[in-house]
């Protein structure tokens, strides 16, 4: 019967095998096209592998190489400042992860915990901002930021989503309801508040979904592209995809640099890919703690 059973699973491992054969191959063909000289791109488009690879590309991008080089090399010539956009993609990102998953964790518990007039009133409104499509919130804002003279700042992009999104706080105020109030009351019996019983009980046991809800915001952060380039188009607060975008229009040959796009685009990913694999372990994990023997 077990044997049956894993010959039963072979369907499925195999349409499993498929997904994740097409999820990944995208991402394979970029880095495939970093490492292709610019003179073999069009020649072996079809190719699974370059047959001539190179790390050039790389080196051209990260400023390693003067533009007589590049240009040699089948570069554009147009240049990027990848060090200076990476660390403002890194400020970005982790200024709204850290910030936005603290103040949803604060709303959350008090939707969850704290009585207030109004509060399913709040929390009703709150949720059906859910139902706004960003693109309608776009435009005012920008009128805000332009208002309070943060164009063209890092302040002025992390501003609109600083302080706590829908999602989050509906996610979190589920898992705080979760929580036994047992816990909570042992915690007020030995002296604790509101505040103490949130920042000494309530986080320390929230660990998987704080993890999961700043997770998911950095990578939501670290591939926006329209708020950034709306708002952050000159250099000072320019992030790593508004700068890759302008280094793809910046090309003065008749044909995009696709080399050179695809090897920043690759060194863009791997931040992020480097996060979710030190942390997805431990996401994992923290997931599967409840915190209650």
């Amino acid at each position: 019967m077990r044997r049956i059973a894993n010959i039963g699973r072979l369907p499925a491992w195999a349409v499993l095998a498929v997904a994740l054969l097409l999820t990944l191959f995208p991402f394979y063909w970029m880095v495939r096209t970093a490492l292709t000289p610019a003179a073999d791109l069009y020649a072996d488009s079809g190719a699974l592998f370059p047959r001539h690879p190179t790390v050039v590309n790389f080196l051209r991008i990260l400023g390693f190489t003067s533009q007589e080089e590049a240009r040699a090399a089948g570069g554009s010539g147009a240049q990027i400042d990848f060090a200076r956009y990476l660390l403002n993609s890194i400020v970005y990102s982790g200024l709204i992860a850290t910030l936005q998953t603290f103040f949803c964790a604060m709303a959350g518990y008090a939707f969850a915990r704290l009585r207030f007039p109004g509060r399913e009133l709040v929390f009703g409104v709150m949720i059906a901002a859910l139902m706004v499509p960003p693109i309608f919130t776009l435009l005012p804002n920008f009128v805000l930021v332009k208002n309070l003279d943060l164009i063209n700042t890092l302040a002025g992009i992390v501003a609109p989503t600083i302080l706590m999104t829908p999602f989050a706080v509906f996610f979190l105020r589920q898992f705080f309801l979760s929580i036994p109030r047992d816990v909570e009351e042992a915690a007020r019996l030995d002296g604790n508040g509101p505040w103490g019983v949130f920042w000494r009980i309530v986080l320390p046991m929230s660990r998987g979904p704080l993890i999961t809800i700043g997770l998911t915001t950095t990578v939501w952060a670290w591939k926006d592209y329209l708020w950034p380039l709306l708002v952050g188009h000159e250099e000072q607060a320019r992030v790593l995809t508004v700068a890759l975008g302008v280094f793809l229009q910046q090309s003065p040959n008749t044909r995009p640099d696709w080399t050179g796009l695809m090897a920043g685009s690759t060194l863009s990913v791997l931040p992020v890919l480097l996060l979710l694999v030190f942390l997805g372990r431990r996401l994992v994990q923290s997931l599967n703690f409840s915190g209650i023997k």
